[in-house]
């Protein structure tokens, strides 16, 4: 009986250490379903500087596309110093409703926080946040578009 315990309690530790480890996601390569910003959909060939290419980017504000999502409108704003993305904020989100702010509280943080770590649109969406995240990824293309000029 003793030795189940021991062996129960064990399993349990080992499992929560597990569970409680942060994955790491310094080198790992960007994967994305959509295509990378500044490429050719039919092709996949480069067309363009790509929203990374911080470095022809103008100092300043740059507001982005009004995205029409399926629960609301997402608008985000950049701002470019040094030639590198140094704050996004959001202009707009979906709101109508608790659950829709407690969603948007959840994800914008996040996602503001990896487009800054990136410095650029090409960033994770936030689970159980799909629908914000693609408007925001969108609406941050489109600001960075603006901010090269």
């Amino acid at each position: 009986m003793r030795r189940m315990a021991l062996t129960t309690t064990a399993t349990v530790t080992g499992i929560v250490s597990l569970l409680a480890l942060k994955p790491h996601h310094g080198d790992r390569p960007a994967v994305s379903a959509r295509p990378s910003p500044g490429t050719d959909p039919a092709s996949g060939a480069a067309s363009g500087p790509t929203a990374g290419s911080t470095g022809a980017n103008r100092p300043g504000t740059f507001t982005g596309s009004v995205i029409d999502t399926r629960y609301g409108p997402v608008q985000v704003a950049v701002t470019v110093t040094g030639g590198r993305l140094t704050a996004v904020e959001v202009l707009q989100v979906p709101s109508e409703n608790r659950r829709d702010r407690t969603i948007a509280a959840y994800a914008v943080p996040r996602l503001t926080d990896e487009a800054i770590g990136a410095q650029s649109a090409d960033i994770d969406a936030v689970s159980g946040a799909t629908y914000t995240s693609e408007g925001y990824v969108r609406s941050l293309q489109s600001a960075l578009d603006r901010a090269r000029g």
